[in-house]
């Protein structure tokens, strides 16, 4: 069995450059710099870079156009392809690259701004990203669980509440299975 997967987690090294086939289907390429750090047999703190070439193609590659950009983290999965081709000048050249099938973008800063905040003169405008606000719900908070009996008992007489509650049953969690629906 044969297995070509790799997936990196790195910063943009270059803007997404956009060009579309003769077919029509959009390309995008960009830079991913990727960094190791590890310690040494002295002790020291060591680090190395590895610079990859990233290309993306349809629906992937245009949404990699409209939010990517230099500096940005990503996250690519793909797989690995060396291309060759002859240059103008008769030389034979390859190029590794990610052909990627799936990306997530990394956190979004409020420094980091898209192209489509851009504003018409070539100023950028900042915009403060929302912080979603969680509801706490307390348990004091929720109403009691009723059940179907003492639903319509309640809504129906009121007055009659405590003489009720006290010729009923008291549920202890324990489920009919005659009161499922299904």
């Amino acid at each position: 069995m044969n297995l070509n997967k790799v997936i990196i987690a790195g910063n943009l090294t270059r803007d997404p450059e956009t060009r579309t086939l003769p077919s029509g289907q959009t390309v995008v390429s960009f830079g991913v710099a990727t960094n190791r750090i590890w310690t040494d047999q002295n002790g020291n703190k060591q680090e190395s870079t590895e610079f990859h070439n990233v290309v993306t193609f349809g629906k992937l590659a245009e949404i990699c156009s409209r939010y990517l950009t230099k500096g940005r983290l990503v996250l690519i999965e793909g797989r690995i392809q060396t291309r060759t081709w002859t240059s103008q000048d008769g030389t034979k050249k390859s190029r590794t690259e990610i052909i990627a099938e799936n990306m997530q973008m990394g956190p979004r800063y409020s420094s980091d701004i898209s192209p489509a905040e851009e504003m018409p003169g070539g100023k950028k405008q900042r915009e403060e990203i929302p912080k979603e606000e969680i509801p706490v719900i307390e348990m004091e908070e929720a109403p009691p669980l009723q059940n179907e009996n003492q639903k319509s008992v309640n809504t129906e007489d009121k007055e009659n509440k405590e003489d009720v509650s006290q010729s009923e049953p008291e549920d202890k969690g324990e489920v009919n299975v005659k009161d499922i629906p299904f």
